[in-house]
């Protein structure tokens, strides 16, 4: 039976280079622009997701990033949602 991963998908700009990534699972990837970038991400998602299954390790790894079967559909995979999501700041000495 096929499930899904829903995950999220953050970009950043780093000079000419675009930066996507995959908090949850704590992959990344790039390319020149923010689509590029996305469409690499994706296929490193899924390639990590492939080496999890060959590994047999699938569930653990989703189930220790926070992921659960969603309610509405079991078959698919859905992160933990924060109830905040804030910046914060520290003071530090200047170099």
């Amino acid at each position: 039976m096929l499930a899904k991963i829903k995950y999220s998908v953050e970009i950043f700009k780093e000079d000419e280079q675009y930066v996507a990534v995959c908090p949850e699972l704590d992959v990344s990837s790039f390319g020149d622009t923010q689509k590029e970038a996305e469409n690499s991400l994706k296929e490193a998602v899924m390639l990590f997701v492939e080496e999890c299954q060959r590994m047999g390790t699938l569930v653990e790894v989703l189930e220790e990033a926070g992921f659960k079967a969603s309610e509405e559909d079991p078959t698919e995979w859905v992160p933990r949602k924060p109830l905040v999501v804030e910046r914060d700041e520290v003071p530090v000495l200047e170099r």
